[in-house]
């Protein structure tokens, strides 16, 4: 190729499932006879995709639901029977797994250009990506020297009140809870009195040992994700999970580096079911925002089974729309991610007159006396590109500010580097557009700064002025806070508020192998909706402890119903589709008297262009006391909705009782998201039951998980298209100036799901020129339009 010897580098914003080329087929029925399919493929290419079958005939837990019979022997028979019907109309597939107890289907490698023929075959109701699940966290972590770290520091578990739970003898004794992960170091010593003779399994290498992956394993990366998890579930040791008694089963469905796909995280749901778990957690994630995929649609069918099912809601935040799978669920409950109170303070950066850094914030630091050090104070600043440890080589940074750039790994590991290097502070600079995250626990004080100032930085640099002042002070004191990171709902198509509720999530101690022999156990502070999720499913515990005759849906309520209000720094209540519920209290949901189910609501989508559109719906009040009570009901929201339902409502004690509504909305009532909270007192408790609603069509993203790569000499992507549109473009811009250059991939009348894209990287059929281009992708639906902003090219 002509473009083979100039330097090429792409920064990737997010990475999503890599799927076919545009135009066959996306969650849409073509006709009675042809199973709905819910991802893109190209049907003229031989090219081998793995994808996972839901069946026709009835799960077991499904069938049982319903009153219907369903017995393994029925549905092995069904499944054999369709698999057998496939193979006569395909010249190859390969049947991986088989599913039969909360989903009811396979999954199969089969050549694209024969999906087609498929899911025409008689008793396939759908056919789902095996997506690539990953795990949910925002950045790798810190691992922590034995010698410095304390019982005290995993105070997470405490503030939100296990601590008064324990004091309470509640400490998750008798329950059992499945750690559907990266596998768990089970011989760590705070984890090993949680583990019976039976482990778990692993889906991975398919054997009754789910260990981590450990270092050298030439697929991948060693983990310790899932052991990390299982600590903030149930370590018992140098430092306390929240439900420390609890029974853990491990299910190793994320493999080498992380990563895993649809068909073993089924597999993982299904036999936690059925080894008796009582509780299952999935700190993993796809990127995109689909209620209906088959991971999805097994935690449900699980939580009807009476297992409680928790996963991370997604770390794609701050907007809204960016919740991802299994965190759609319409069951399980979504967790996002919280942030302990800690001291704000303050940041500016001076290096000559004339040049501002408006940016500079502080993103992390060891502790407060290393920070406050830099107030004042003149250091020189080196550029140390990445700020891996090679970069450092040859370079004095002893006692200086190490400056660096955002990209290819963890910001903690770049730190960290500084640190060994001799440096005293880093300035963490941008490589694409917007802010970046605050990292708590940085091994040397960090400041962050966009990438403009970054650029401002290294031009100081060329003109001679190498030394930089520091202005840092106290701000003010921030209570529990959303990370910035944690994924908000609401959901595609079923319009519900996710996360359900929040938990801590960030800066969280719990236990990891450490893969060094010498010393194979230990700790390390990591942060993402991943350790939100354990803190959920530990609290669950408890109050299955408490109350081992309570359902699922009242574990679920009683989180939500029980759960604090959150607000941001100053002051603003979070919105309900960014903490749910608010943050879980464990000892308020074991000793509620009340209970409100569901303990969110969506009203959905009010369309009508004149007049009123009037829906009914309810929810149901369950008085748990010896006594009867009296409730009062308010409901705040916008005025140009209106809500009737009765002023007081008598419950007698131990009874259950339907609270039924009138909702109206004018269609004079602009478009957009409203929310709306439903207030019920019986004069001691107070239930806050968060609700939202759509006038005409929701504002959600026409455009989502742009992911790109090079291959070749080609750019290729793919696009997430949630509710279709009209038209599609590629587009190219300078990303210096923001001129569109080129628009060389377009489509029309595009379906919803994920779509791909190829661009030769020629513009009017000249090869590129050195420089930097922007590439986005943009989106038309009736009047509306959307450009998504994706990575930059650098052709040097």
């Amino acid at each position: 190729m002509g473009q083979a010897f100039k330097k090429v580098s792409i920064y990737l914003l997010i990475l999503l499932l890599a799927l076919s080329s545009f135009g066959t087929m996306a969650s849409a029925k073509n006709d009675a006879t042809v199973a709905n399919v819910f991802l893109e493929f190209d049907g003229n290419s031989k090219e081998t995709i793995s994808v996972i079958v839901e069946l026709e005939e009835e799960s077991i837990v499904e069938a049982k639901h319903k009153g219907k019979k369903q017995t393994k022997q029925k549905l092995k028979a069904e499944r054999q029977k369709v698999i057998s019907k496939i193979n006569q109309v395909t010249s190859s597939t390969e049947v991986n797994e088989e599913y039969d107890y909360v989903f009811s289907g396979f999954s199969v490698e089969i050549a694209q250009n024969e999906l087609n023929n498929l899911v025409a075959v008689p008793g396939v109701k759908a056919v789902y990506p095996n997506a690539t699940y990953e795990v949910q966290t925002v950045d790798k972590g810190a691992i922590l020297d034995p010698e410095t770290y304390s019982p005290a520091m995993m105070d997470s578990a405490p503030f939100i009140g296990s601590d008064e739970a324990w004091a309470a003898g509640y400490t998750g004794k008798g329950v059992t809870v499945a750690i559907i992960d990266t596998g768990v170091d089970y011989t760590h010593p705070d984890l090993v009195h949680a583990f019976g003779d039976y482990k778990g399994w692993d889906f991975v290498d398919n054997n009754a040992d789910p260990q981590e992956t450990p270092a050298g394993d030439p697929r991948g990366a060693s983990t310790n994700h899932g052991t990390h998890v299982a600590g903030t579930v149930a370590a018992n040791g140098a430092i306390k999970g929240v439900a420390p008694d609890a029974t853990l089963l491990a299910y190793r469905v994320l493999g080498p580096g992380g990563r895993g796909t649809t068909e073993h995280v089924i597999g993982g749901i299904e036999r936690a079911v059925q080894d008796g778990a009582d509780i299952m957690n999935l700190s993993l994630g796809a990127s995109v925002n689909d209620p209906d995929y088959a991971t999805s649609i097994a935690l449900d069918w699980a939580m009807a089974e009476g297992v409680v099912a928790v996963t991370s809601n997604g770390n794609s935040g701050p907007n809204n729309w960016t919740v991802g799978s299994p965190g759609t669920s319409r069951e399980a409950i979504s967790v996002g991610a919280t942030q302990l109170p800690y001291d704000l303070y303050s940041a500016s950066i001076f290096t000559s007159e004339g040049v501002d850094y408006p940016s500079a914030k502080v993103m992390g630091f060891p502790n407060v006396d290393e920070l406050l050090a830099l107030d004042g104070q003149e250091f020189e600043f080196v550029d140390v590109g990445l700020g891996a440890a090679a970069d450092f080589a040859g370079k004095d940074v002893e006692g200086k500010i190490a400056l660096i750039s955002r990209g290819e790994f963890a910001f903690v590991d770049k730190a960290t580097n500084a640190r060994n290097a001799g440096a005293v502070g880093a300035i963490l600079y941008n490589n694409v557009a917007g802010e970046q995250p605050d990292i708590p626990g940085m091994a040397v004080p960090t400041i962050k700064t966009t990438l403009a100032d970054g650029q401002k930085l290294l031009a100081e640099l060329e003109a001679g002025n190498n030394t930089v002042t520091f202005n840092i002070a106290f701000d003010k004191a921030v209570g529990e806070t959303m990370a910035t990171f944690s994924s908000r709902g609401p959901v595609m198509n079923t319009w519900m508020i996710k996360p359900d509720v929040s938990a801590p999530g960030v800066a969280i101690v719990s236990t990891i192998p450490t893969h060094n022999p010498a010393n194979p156990h230990g700790y390390a502070s990591l942060q993402g909706t991943s350790m939100s999720a354990p803190h959920v499913a530990g609290a669950a515990a408890l109050v299955l402890q408490a109350h081992p005759d309570w359902s699922v849906e009242f574990v679920k309520a009683a989180l939500m119903n029980t759960a604090e209000n959150l607000y941001d720094a100053d002051g603003n209540l979070y919105p309900h589709n960014s903490q749910g519920a608010g943050s879980i209290r464990v000892l308020d949901a074991i000793n509620t008297k009340t209970l409100v189910t569901p303990g969110s609501h969506s009203f959905g989508v009010f369309s009508k262009e004149k007049g009123k559109e009037v829906r009914n719906q309810k929810f149901t009040i369950h008085n748990l006391s010896n006594e009867r009570k009296r409730y009062s009901i308010e409901f705040t929201g916008h005025e140009g909705i209106r809500v009737k339902t009765s002023k007081n409502l008598q419950v007698q004690p131990g009874r259950t009782q339907n609270l039924n509504m009138n909702v109206q909305v004018d269609s004079k009532l602009p478009p957009g998201y409203y929310e709306g909270t439903f207030i019920l007192s019986d004069g001691k408790q107070t239930v806050e039951v968060p609700t939202i609603l759509f006038v005409q069509e929701p504002d959600y993203p026409m455009l989502g998980g742009l992911s790109l790569a090079l291959e070749g000499g080609n750019l290729v992507g793919t696009v997430n298209v949630p509710g279709g549109a009209d038209v599609f473009n590629l587009r190219i811009r300078n990303a210096d100036t923001g001129e569109l250059l080129t628009e060389p991939a377009k489509a029309t009348n595009i379906p919803v799901g994920v779509h791909s894209f190829s661009w030769n990287m020629t513009i009017n059929g000249e090869e590129l020129t050195p420089g930097r281009y922007q590439i986005n992708a943009f989106a038309k639906k009736g009047i509306n339009e959307f450009e998504l902003e994706g990575g930059v090219l650098t052709i040097q």
